[in-house]
C-alpha cells in the first residue's frame, strides 16, 4: 500500500525554480519511492546501489556527469560517489535550467566540507522523515498550524492508549507498517540494524573503531529522551569525550538521531544548555531494546520516555508542512525542572509541549510550563501538556491540556 507523502509537494516546488532537488533521509524511509513517483519519461532514473554505475562515476566524476542523457536526471543515493555533487554544480554553472537534477540520500553529503558551500545557490534539500501519524491517517496536518495561529489544537479521537503503545512499538518506516505481526516487525528492524551496520557505517569516513560504533548504534535507543553527556556516554564505550562525539554525529548524518539544543536566554543564567538526544523511530528503539506491546502497556516509566520521543518526532516531521520555520529546543534549568519540547518561531514566539501517559491532570503537571512561561516573558505564546484524556483544558494564562490525538486527528 502506497501512502501519500506530504513533502511530494516541497519537492514538485522545489523542481520548478530550483536546478537540484536533494532528497534526504535515513535509509527505507521512501525517497525511492517518492522520486520514482514523481517522474516520467522526461527522466533519466540512475542508482547508485548499481555497484557498475558507482564505480564508472568514481572514476570520473567530471565525465560520468557530462555523458549523461540529454534529459532530466534523477540520481539516486548519491552520497555513495559524493564527487558527483561537485560535477554537478559545475554542469548546472553552466545551463541553470530549474528541476534538472533530483537527488537522493541516505546521508547528509551536505556535511562533507567539500560539498557544502558547492552547491549554494543552485540545490535546494527536503528532508523525508518515516512516516506521520498524519500520513498514515491519510489526514492533514493541523497542530502546529493551530498554534501559529494562537489557537489551541483539537481532537475527536480520545483515550487512545492501547493504539499509542501499538503505534510506539510498530514505529513509522514504511515496510513493517506492512507485516502482520510484532514479530515480524521486529524481525524488520534488526535486520535493518544489521545492515547499517554492514553497509552504511562502515561507508562513513574517520570510524577507526567499529564495534563501538556499534554500540553506540544500540545505545542511543536506550538514551533517547535524556541529555547526552560525551563524557559519560564515551566512557560507556571505551572513547574519549571528541570521539564519541564526532560518532554521534555520523549517527545525525545518517538521520538516525537528533541532538536537541538546550533553550537559553541571555539575562537567565541558571538553564541548563546540555543538549538532549532522540532517535527518529521509536518502532526502532524498542527492536532494539527488546520492548514488545504487551512490556510496554506494563511499564508506565518506559512508555513515558518512548512517548516523549514519539510526540517530539512527530512534531518535527509536521514543522516541515508549515510556512514558518520552527527551532526545536527542551527547556531545563538548574532546578531540573523541564519542558519535553520548545519550539521557536522565526518571529521569535515561543511554544512549549509537555508530554503525559495517563489521563488523569493535576496542577504540578504544568510546573515546567509555568516556569518556561515565567522565564520566556514575552516571548511566550502559549503551552500545551498532550495526555490520555477525553477533552480540551485550560489551566491558565496560555496554558492548556490537551488530548493527545490532537496531533493527527
Amino acid at each position: 500500500m502506497l501512502i501519500p507523502r506530504f513533502s511530494a509537494r516541497l519537492v514538485r516546488e522545489a523542481l520548478a525554480d530550483t536546478p537540484v532537488v536533494f532528497v534526504m533521509g535515513a535509509r527505507q524511509v521512501g525517497k525511492t519511492t517518492l522520486v520514482k513517483d514523481l517522474i516520467d519519461g522526461d527522466w533519466e532514473y540512475i542508482t547508485f546501489d548499481d555497484i557498475a554505475q558507482a564505480e564508472v562515476a568514481r572514476a570520473d566524476p567530471v565525465g560520468f556527469i557530462r555523458n549523461l542523457p540529454p534529459k532530466r536526471i534523477a540520481l539516486d543515493e548519491v552520497q555513495r560517489v559524493p564527487e558527483t555533487l561537485l560535477a554537478i554544480k559545475q554542469t548546472v554553472d553552466e545551463d541553470r535550467t530549474p528541476g534538472r537534477f533530483l537527488l537522493t540520500g541516505s546521508a547528509n553529503a551536505l556535511l562533507l566540507p567539500k560539498v557544502s558551500g558547492a552547491l549554494v545557490g543552485r540545490m535546494e534539500a527536503v528532508h523525508l522523515a518515516t512516516l506521520s501519524e498524519c500520513e498514515i491517517a491519510g489526514r492533514e496536518p493541523t497542530f502546529l498550524s493551530a498554534l501559529l495561529r494562537g489557537e489551541v489544537p483539537t481532537a475527536r479521537t480520545v483515550r487512545i492508549r492501547d493504539h499509542l503503545v501499538a503505534r510506539i512499538v510498530a514505529g513509522s518506516f514504511p515496510e513493517p507498517l506492512q507485516r502482520v505481526s510484532e514479530r515480524r516487525m521486529r524481525a524488520w528492524y534488526l535486520q535493518y540494524v544489521n545492515t547499517l551496520i554492514q553497509r552504511d557505517l562502515t561507508d562513513l569516513p574517520g570510524i577507526a573503531h567499529v564495534d563501538a560504533m556499534k554500540r553506540l548504534l544500540r545505545l542511543t535507543a536506550a538514551l533517547s529522551g535524556q541529555l547526552v553527556n560525551l563524557t559519560d556516554l564515551g566512557g560507556r564505550l571505551g572513547l574519549n569525550r571528541v570521539t564519541s562525539g564526532k560518532y554521534l554525529g555520523l549517527l545525525e548524518q545518517l538521520f538516525l538521531v537528533e541532538r536537541v539544543p538546550a533553550w537559553h536566554a541571555a539575562e537567565f543564567r541558571r538553564l541548563v544548555k546540555t543538549p538532549k538526544l532522540h532517535a527518529v523511530d521509536t518502532g526502532l528503539m524498542c527492536a532494539v531494546r527488546g520492548i514488545s506491546v504487551r512490556r510496554l502497556l506494563a511499564s508506565p516509566a518506559e512508555l513515558g520516555s518512548l512517548l516523549e520521543s514519539f510526540v517530539y518526532n512527530e512534531l518535527r516531521k509536521q514543522a516541515h508542512w508549515v510556512d514558518e520555520p520552527l527551532a526545536f529546543h527542551h527547556y531545563r534549568d538548574k532546578d531540573k525542572v523541564e519542558v519535553d519540547v520548545v519550539m521557536q518561531s522565526a518571529s521569535g514566539g515561543c511554544f512549549g509541549v509537555e508530554v503525559k501517559a495517563a489521563a488523569s491532570l493535576r496542577s504540578a503537571d504544568f510546573r515546567g510550563l509555568k516556569r518556561f512561561r515565567s522565564v520566556a516573558g514575552k516571548r511566550f505564546r502559549m503551552g500545551v501538556l498532550l495526555y490520555d484524556g477525553d477533552h480540551a483544558t485550560a489551566f491558565g494564562d496560555g496554558l492548556f491540556a490537551v488530548p493527545i490525538g490532537a496531533l493527527w486527528d
